[in-house]
């Protein structure tokens, strides 16, 4: 298949998967459960579709004990972002912190400066820059009148880009880690679905310390539940992760911005989230300095959102 008619398929598998993450938070609050418990579910959900998926499908490699240990941090890591996330989306909405969370960006280039030894050039301050009088527009003109909270669920939502960072990073060794010899190595689906289960018993422990039942209260939020996992966190892990090798770095880049813009959309649509037109323009500007800092020195493709 020629580049040329590979890439507009490849850009539609990107801009589906960027808009199904998008709804993520919206079926969150439409869940109605308890936040830890809809990430557990979600997790549980996911973890055994996906393992699901490479059993019956033969791709199953044995791993070692070192891969195994890395795994485990991915998936504690994930569980504190998405423990973090969900509390954030019932007290902010899910428009606000899924933009929250992918703050991400700068983290992960505050983290190789700090781990790697990476510089940080004027294009990654520039977006800095805007980000952060984009979230003032939003949020920093009014912040003192805001209840506390909501003051909360902000700091949360910031909390959720911090552990989101620490997952890309520990995700990326535990690729490197499931390499089983120089020419075959554990399908992606593999440590994502086993990252997937132990986030889902960090969050399971955390449930009980918190005395949450985990009962699902009715057959919606089964099948909310069961899309967030499979429509949610898989099919759009599938569409992406297709699409990122045929795309230009800056085009995947541009088009992941896609998942906050649906977020906040659908949260002023659905949610009535009362907007005025200067918050509007915060966000155009928190996008577009995302966007930018992202693009530093950047030689791979982005990090998956999960």
């Amino acid at each position: 298949m020629t580049h040329s008619k590979t890439e507009p398929r490849a850009l539609a598998w990107m801009l589906a998967g960027a808009a199904i993450i998008g709804t993520n938070g919206i079926m969150v609050e439409l869940a109605g459960t308890p936040p830890t418990v809809s990430a557990f579910w979600r997790m549980a959900f996911a973890g055994t579709m996906l393992l699901g998926w490479v059993l019956a499908s033969g791709g199953w490699h044995a791993l070692a004990p070192r891969t195994w240990g890395w795994i485990a941090v991915t998936g504690a890591f994930f569980a504190a972002d998405l423990w973090l996330w969900h509390r954030s989306i019932l007290l902010v909405g899910p428009g606000l912190a899924t933009l929250l969370g992918n703050a991400q960006v700068f983290f992960m280039a505050l983290a190789g400066v700090l781990f790697f030894h990476e510089r940080l050039g004027p294009r990654f301050l520039a977006g800095l820059l805007l980000a952060f009088a984009g979230l003032w527009l939003m949020l920093g003109s009014n912040w003192s009148t805001l209840p506390p909270q909501y003051r909360w669920g902000v700091w949360l939502g910031l909390g959720t880009g911090v552990c989101y960072a620490a997952y890309n990073l520990t995700l990326r060794r535990s690729q490197r880690e499931a390499h089983v010899d120089q020419a075959r190595s554990a399908p992606v689906a593999q440590v994502l679905g086993i990252a997937a289960l132990v986030s889902a018993a960090f969050l399971g422990g955390a449930g009980l310390a918190e005395g949450a039942a985990f009962a699902i209260p009715s057959l919606k939020s089964l099948v909310v539940l069961l899309a967030l996992a499979g429509v949610g966190h898989c099919l759009s892990w599938v569409l992406i992760s297709r699409a990122m090798s045929h795309l230009r770095v800056a085009l995947v880049g541009l088009l992941l911005l896609l998942q906050p813009v649906v977020a906040f959309v659908l949260d002023v649509w659905l949610f009535e989230r009362a907007t005025q037109p200067h918050e509007w323009l915060g966000l155009g500007l928190s996008l577009a300095g995302i966007f930018l800092a992202g693009l530093k020195g950047r030689s791979r493709l982005p990090e998956q959102p999960v």
